[in-house]
């Protein structure tokens, strides 16, 4: 299981051909307190880099992009319910959607939890 981070805040944590994607901690930080999420259609075919979910914030409304293509396979439901997970737990249970990767080499386009450090801090 690897993680990997887009320049957009967007992380994707793939097993096998399958990824779980959400926003990371310091995307979180920026919003504020999540009060919206809106999460795409199981069975929705996303190109890397399309609109994927929003996610609405007492500051902002942001899109959430897809960081690699292939099919929506689950949507977090429970965040319709309850958004403020997000907030709580940004790399593991407020994730937005899993994806059946397309095409694995999009990932070697994407950052390392390393590289993403670096990029955070400018």
């Amino acid at each position: 299981m690897t993680t990997y981070y887009t320049d957009q805040h967007e992380w994707i944590r793939v097993e096998g051909d399958e990824g779980t994607v959400g926003i990371t901690s310091h995307a979180t930080e920026q919003l504020g307190d999540v009060v919206f999420v809106d999460t795409p259609s199981i069975g929705k075919h996303l190109k890397k880099g399309d609109e994927a979910a929003v996610v609405e914030s007492v500051k902002a409304a942001s899109e959430v992009y897809a960081p690699v293509g292939g099919e929506v396979t689950a949507a977090n439901e429970e965040l319709s319910g309850e958004p403020a997970k997000v907030n709580a737990d940004p790399e593991g249970d407020g994730w937005f959607f899993k994806i059946k990767i397309a095409d694995q080499g999009e990932l070697g386009q994407l950052m390392t939890a390393e590289k993403y450090q670096e990029f955070v801090k400018g």
